[in-house]
């Protein structure tokens, strides 16, 4: 890994430009801004809607797009139109090219790329509904990629002050504090999940569902933060400026939240950053075993859900798509949010 930038020269620039000084680091975030970007702008990149369904093109083939000509020439972006058939030998549905009319490939004529009126272009096939998969990948992406940051809108705030309280106040207060979190850890978060998800009214909308699930991995995801809020507070609250702060009459309240909690905001960034990818995996598991989002709304672990056959992976690997969108932002997350551990808390790692 590339040199990082010491701790002094953090305390003068931004963390931003100091994290981007790690070549890997610079590379994940290019990846997560794309990604972001990508399903932040999909009403205007995808080429169909997220309701698009064609029946008759159930589990057709990523469309080829050509730029030379039959006679070897260069031409605009076109394809061509697949055309079902059962083959009687295999038992099998198939797809062929209809070369008979080729479909010019258009940009930015209202979405960033179409096909002209009849044709049909699917950049990584279609489902078993027949609905275009990169579309759906974009509007999956929506669901999958928020739902960390709503949950650490929850739990963090909630363990922060929680683990504040608990550490500032000490004795018999911080024992009973501390035994209730523990109480919140040991429960198996994923087997609660899963418990919950599945006595969910079915007529939830998807809406609703995602709420909820983003409530509950918030809710069983404070504990063990506010345990390690709690262990820096008892060694900050000796310090100087917090004895002042008690000295001139400020609350208990104010004294934590003021002079207390932004001494924790390196450990908090770097926590925050780490636990992204948990919620994200949490959230594709669930909807991967049909307790989350529902059809035919879209996220990548239910869309990931049509691959467990052996198969779809054979023969359909396109499907495979949200599996490797999972990986890549899981790990460009991990390798942030290790990067920024080492930048603001140089002594975790050797030089």
């Amino acid at each position: 890994m590339s040199k990082l930038p010491s701790f002094e020269s953090v305390q003068k620039e931004n963390i931003l430009k100091a994290v981007l000084k790690d070549k890997f680091a610079r590379y994940a975030f290019f990846v997560l801004v794309t990604l972001y970007l990508a399903v932040f702008l999909a009403p205007f990149i995808t080429p169909y809607s997220k309701e698009y369904s064609n029946r008759d093109k159930a589990y057709c083939p990523p469309s080829k797009i050509y730029v030379i000509n039959e006679d070897g020439k260069l031409s605009f972006p076109y394809t061509y139109n697949y055309v079902r058939y059962f083959d009687k030998e295999t038992f099998e549905t198939k797809y062929i090219e209809d070369r008979t009319k080729k479909y010019r490939v258009k940009y930015f004529d209202k979405t960033f790329y179409n096909v002209e009126k009849g044709g049909e272009l699917y950049l990584l096939g279609t489902d078993i509904n027949g609905r275009d998969n990169f579309s759906r990948l974009l509007y999956g992406g929506q669901i999958s990629l928020t739902i960390g940051f709503l949950a650490l809108l929850v739990s963090f705030p909630l363990g922060m002050l929680y683990g504040g309280l608990s550490g500032y106040l000490g004795g018999k207060t911080d024992f009973i504090m501390m035994r209730i979190a523990e109480a919140i850890m040991s429960i198996p978060s994923f087997y609660l999940l899963i418990i919950l998800a599945s006595i969910l009214p079915a007529d939830m909308t998807s809406i609703q569902r995602f709420t909820l699930i983003v409530l509950i991995l918030a809710l069983i995801g404070w504990a063990g933060f506010s345990r390690v809020v709690r262990g820096m507070v008892l060694s900050i609250k000796k310090k100087e400026f917090v004895i002042a702060s008690e000295a001139i009459g400020a609350s208990n309240i104010r004294t934590i939240i003021h002079h207390i909690l932004p001494q924790t905001i390196s450990y908090v960034i770097v926590a925050m950053t780490l636990s992204v990818p948990s919620y994200i995996l949490s959230e594709s598991g669930l909807s991967f075993l049909g307790l989350g989002i529902q059809q035919p709304d879209a996220s990548w672990g239910n869309m990931l859900k049509e691959a467990q056959e052996f198969v779809n992976i054979v023969s359909r690997p396109w499907l495979l798509t949200p599996g490797f969108l999972i990986f890549v932002a899981v790990l460009a997350f991990n390798v942030i949010g290790d990067t920024i551990r080492d930048v603001l808390d140089p002594n975790s790692k050797e030089r």
